[in-house]
């Protein structure tokens, strides 16, 4: 018999292609596998993750498949602070749309491994993942390790507050060097629970990674083994047929919205699972779904930078399913997951070790979770503020507005001058389409704290704010300047009112005076001209509704 009789003769160019990349006829019988990889050499978060690779294809093959790898972009927020910052959220809309084009170009494509670190490309992928709709899973990379330094562990956040400790003098310089050198000494994302780990524990609560995946050191070598599993367990989902969308739905995005509330989670995770939920076409999940969702979800646990704890802690006190079995009274247990089974069956074999790390239900930090939604006449529409990391001295609190037109202002004034107490911070044109891009406050937000400031302080945006931020950092306020919200009309000297317990955010003044300075108000000329930003600034929607495209 001819070879041609039992192979399609109209594939024969696809099938030379993928010879001339190495592939043979036996290779070609098995199902392909994407590797999805963010693998790059800048990036502390994923410079090991071409190794995690080899051991996720290892597995592939094993259990029948080939795999095939690619890479999509992964810029460190860290190293982007300041200027670079305007192109960090758009990332995860370029991630996204990667990872699709390439996967619906390669149409012979039977499933997807992801493998991801740190903070807009798991989202990224997350989108991605959606839009492909196959089977598919997550391989997050872990987490530095902490480092212990005079007898207290510290992770990267402390080197943020640490420029405000060095600018207050409360530390040497050789001590404020030893910080640079010796905080991030590993592979891994940071250690703290900034958006990086949010968004792991987010996937992990979603189902979507194996068991302790978010929670494992990068360097252990439990995460070779568990790369490997991944790799393995991809196959079980494609000859089972098992695309994303039976685990991204309504119920587990609401049950990793209360898991990202439950621990004190970073507010971009707002931005992140908001976003993902537009994609699935569930439009009614907003900013304010976080609002009432913390309202009946208690605060169980936090990290770095809002307690003593890191995510190594976390990991070692049970991670993310022992956390769930503690918060099963407001889960939807009966959600499935990647490995097999309803989420209720599941977390039962995990038991919290550590109570000072994890609380029981009946016994919490707070009643309420520790992300808030502040609305009033300022932030019509609605503003963030994460309250695991505010001192209750800051629940309620009045002062005058220092007005900033950008971060660069706001960082010249903490370099030449002194910010007195009672001051609340106002930086505009910052949101996604002013900025453009929504830029995150959290070095300054951090030197403030660096310098005793984050209780007689506080800072209002309608940027946004890292996982690594603590203290009155109000952020995402809605409508943005650029849009004409009320942040756009605020002088210096006017007062402003927070109340966290009431959820209100007010500008202590009549509606009258407002309507008269937004007669004398125009928009400020774009900062950025040319290039993808442009097109950002024109598309992007609302942080209400996840600062995604139209």
């Amino acid at each position: 018999m001819k070879i041609y009789d039992k192979i399609d003769p109209a594939r024969a160019y696809l099938r030379g292609l993928y010879k001339a990349a190495g592939l043979s006829d036996d290779d070609l019988k098995r199902p392909m596998v994407a590797i999805v990889n963010s693998w790059n050499e800048f990036n502390p978060g994923h410079i090991h993750l071409n190794e995690l690779a080899k051991y996720v294809k290892r597995g592939v093959y094993e259990a029948g498949g080939i795999p095939l790898e690619f890479n999509t972009i992964a810029p460190c927020d860290g190293i982007a602070q300041g200027q670079g910052m305007y192109y960090i959220l758009p990332s995860r809309e370029v991630i996204a749309a990667s990872v699709e084009m390439m996967i619906k170009a390669h149409y012979t494509i039977k499933g997807l491994v992801m493998i991801c670190s740190c903070d807009k490309i798991i989202p990224g992928m997350l989108l991605a993942a959606v839009r492909c709709n196959l089977p598919t899973i997550f391989l997050t990379g872990g987490v530095m390790l902490p480092r212990k330094i005079d007898g207290e562990y510290k992770v990267t956040c402390d080197i943020k507050e640490a420029i405000g400790e060095f600018k207050a003098g409360k530390i040497t310089e050789d001590e404020f060097y030893r910080l640079e050198n010796e905080i991030c000494w590993t592979k891994g994302a940071c250690n703290m629970m900034g958006t990086a780990n949010t968004m792991a524990c987010a996937v992990e609560a979603m189902g979507l990674s194996l068991p302790r995946c978010a929670t494992l050191s990068a360097l252990e070598t439990r995460r070779l083994w568990l790369a490997k599993d991944t790799g393995k367990k991809i196959m079980e989902l494609i000859l089972k047929d098992k695309n994303v969308k039976e685990f991204i739905t309504k119920e587990s995005i609401i049950n990793a919205a209360k898991v990202v509330i439950s621990i004190g989670g970073s507010t971009n995770a707002v931005l992140h699972l908001t976003a993902l939920a537009q994609e699935i076409g569930f439009e009614e999940f907003t900013m304010d779904s976080f609002d009432e969702l913390s309202r009946g979800t208690p605060l169980l646990a936090r990290f770095k930078p809002s307690s003593k704890y890191n995510i190594t802690d976390f990991d070692e006190a049970g991670g993310v399913y022992s956390l769930m079995n503690e918060l099963k009274p407001v889960l939807n247990l009966t959600v499935p997951l990647v490995i097999g089974g309803k989420l209720g069956d599941r977390i039962n074999e995990y038991k919290v070790l550590n109570r000072e790390i994890i609380r029981e239900f009946k016994s919490p930090i707070s009643k309420e979770g520790g992300i808030i939604v502040l609305k009033g006449n300022l932030a019509p529409e609605g503003a963030l503020i994460k309250v695991s990391g505010l001192s209750s001295k800051m629940f309620k609190f009045e002062g005058q507005a220092i007005v900033f037109n950008s971060e660069e202002e706001l960082k010249d004034k903490l370099k030449i001058g002194k910010i007195e107490a009672g001051s609340i911070l106002v930086i505009r044109y910052e949101g996604p389409k002013g900025g453009p891009g929504m830029r995150e406050l959290s070095i300054p937000a951090a030197i403030l704290t660096g310098m005793g400031l984050n209780e007689s302080v506080a800072m209002i945006t309608d940027g946004r704010y890292s996982g690594a931020t603590r203290g009155p950092c109000i952020g995402h306020v809605c409508p943005e300047a650029i849009e004409g919200g009320p942040i756009a009309i605020v002088e210096n000297g006017d007062v402003i009112k927070i109340d966290i317990r009431r959820r209100e955010l007010k500008l202590e003044l009549t509606e009258e005076e407002i309507m008269s300075r937004f007669s004398k108000w125009r928009p400020p000329a774009p900062k950025i001209k040319t290039g993808f930003l442009v097109y950002y600034a024109k598309n992007v929607k609302s942080a209400k509704f996840g600062a995604v495209l139209k």
